[in-house]
């Protein structure tokens, strides 16, 4: 059971991490310094330590808030925040045609 959440939370954390700002900051970084081990170590501890802030969090709050609670509310935020990256993508490709108009 413990092997299964921890495997589910691995990869849910890790496909939803790929391609992000953070991966792409991580990059960044790296790319301008030659130290890459240096950026891994603070890049991937700032990630735990994110992780465990949600966690103790979560945990915490699920012992008033009901679990279906949570989970509507995290399903309304991640709709949210989808339809919101959708309109901006055919605003931001509108813009891009206007420009190139010009």
């Amino acid at each position: 059971m413990v092997l299964s959440l921890l495997l589910s939370t691995f990869l849910t954390v890790f496909i939803a991490e790929l391609g992000d700002k953070t991966q792409l900051a991580t990059l960044t970084i790296s790319g301008t310094s030659n130290k890459p081990l240096a950026v891994f170590l603070g890049s991937s501890s700032a990630l735990v330590f994110a992780s465990l802030l949600g966690a103790l969090t979560g945990g915490s709050i699920s012992s008033f808030v009901p679990e279906v609670v949570l989970k509507s509310i995290a399903s309304i935020t991640f709709f949210i925040i989808g339809i919101k990256l959708f309109i901006n993508s055919f605003t931001i490709e509108k813009e891009e045609k206007e420009e190139n108009k010009k």
